[in-house]
């Protein structure tokens, strides 16, 4: 059984994707930069951004039945090798238990207010 979940983005329905499809006992989340959906607007710093990715990948987890703790894969993307220093404590906050396998990736990305992209894969441990 397959489900689809939205964060009611409209880069959803513009690009065609899903914030996370559950697949069985997977969840594939999709890259989520650091929006606040509510107000659409992004914060100005990689920290707040990195928080907010974070919260719009946990309730999308949470949506499919999954928690930050069935997190087994990540994949970071920052726009400047300086924002590695900052983030790793916010992810290390998020993850430090969990620990997934994990890369980060010094990239450009879409926007260019876009300063970190996440993605995970969580896998429901029955």
């Amino acid at each position: 059984m397959r489900r689809l979940i939205s964060t009611g983005s409209p880069f959803e329905k513009t690009a065609g994707y899903s914030r996370a499809v559950v697949q069985g006992d997977w969840c594939f989340v999709s890259g989520t930069t650091g929006y606040d959906y509510a107000t659409m607007t992004m914060p100005e710093t990689v920290e707040e951004q990195t928080r907010n990715c974070l919260a719009t990948i946990g309730a999308a987890l949470d949506e499919g039945g999954f928690s930050m703790k069935d997190v087994v894969r990540a994949h970071y993307y920052v726009t400047d090798r300086s924002y590695v220093d900052l983030v790793f404590p916010i992810l290390g906050e998020a993850f430090g238990d969990i620990r997934p396998a994990a890369t980060m990736i010094v990239c450009q990305l879409n926007e260019p207010e876009m300063k970190i992209e996440i993605e995970v894969t969580a896998l429901r441990d029955n």
